[in-house]
């Protein structure tokens, strides 16, 4: 099977490109390929397939198997990889995921790609959309009881997927090892959730440390970097346009006034290319 290896701001994908529809990888298999001693490597495996819809669609699926329906850095990284390869001949790329069509524009600078933007699209405040359990709300500075008694304030929204995000003085002295897991897990989201602490620096800064879904602790979270901002924005601690500092390096979101949607711009790495024996990945 051939492979690209690619990542945005340190989180990093197994991209593969399934264009006839033929690779069906099992959760195990997806699981041995991440393995980063052991396999590849990588937080997520991506498969590039064909879309009635836009020009091509994605599925991505995280380290633990586990399929997701939304990955602003995958997205970036899909986007980019389309572009270079000649799936599609303009800069501006209609990638279909679980939640629709996202709108991806690649920025080149002498021939070379430089960022990648996307639409988002809107978040969803509905507790029933993100989802969480109880009657239907905004979970807007909802306390949340982590088990021996420990509690945060928690904002919740989805993104295509679900977030809680949570402010903090210094996110970099959290424990997030020990809470992230906890809230991942946590009754109140049936589906479990990404987890966010977030610190702001300014109007239009933020700085952030997160725990995705069915991965772990990462360098960088697109879907989380948009939410965080959304809910910077929803607690008025922010403007609309902000940087996002993560362990990996920046993002630049958008919250758009008018129409909802939400922008997030940055890198897409294109590492290298391989290929892996399919004797291994199906032991």
């Amino acid at each position: 099977m051939n492979f690209v290896k690619m990542h945005g701001l340190g989180n990093d994908f197994i991209v593969v490109e399934d264009l006839e529809e033929k690779i069906n990888l099992p959760a195990y298999s997806i699981t041995r390929l991440c393995q980063r001693n052991f396999g590849i490597g990588a937080d997520g495996l991506v498969l590039i397939r064909p879309s009635s819809k836009g020009h091509i669609r994605m599925h991505i699926f995280n380290s633990d198997g586990s399929e997701a329906e939304m990955c602003g850095n995958a997205l970036r990284c899909v986007a980019r990889y389309a572009f270079e390869r000649g799936l599609v001949k303009e800069p501006e790329v209609l990638v279909e995921t679980q939640m629709g069509l996202n709108r991806a524009v690649v920025y080149t600078r002498e021939g070379k790609v430089e960022s990648v933007e996307i639409n988002m699209g809107k978040p969803l405040l509905e507790s029933s959309l993100v989802p969480a359990r109880g009657e239907d709300r905004i979970i807007h500075m909802e306390e949340l009881v982590l088990k021996g008694g420990l509690s945060f304030k928690i904002t919740a929204l989805s993104m295509g997927n679900p977030h809680c995000v949570i402010f903090v003085e210094d996110c970099e002295k959290m424990p997030l090892g020990e809470i992230g897991p906890q809230i991942e897990n946590h009754s109140l989201f049936p589906n479990k959730t990404n987890v966010e602490l977030v610190e702001v620096q300014g109007k239009r800064e933020i700085k952030m440390v997160v725990w995705e879904r069915g991965v772990g602790e990462t360098l960088a979270c697109g879907s989380g970097a948009c939410a965080a901002a959304a809910a910077a924005v929803l607690n008025n601690l922010t403007e609309r346009r902000v940087n996002v500092n993560l362990p990996g390096g920046k993002l630049e979101v958008y919250w758009e006034e008018n129409d909802g949607d939400i922008f997030l711009k940055g890198p897409a790495v294109d590492v290298y290319a391989g290929e892996v024996s399919e004797k291994f990945y199906s032991l």
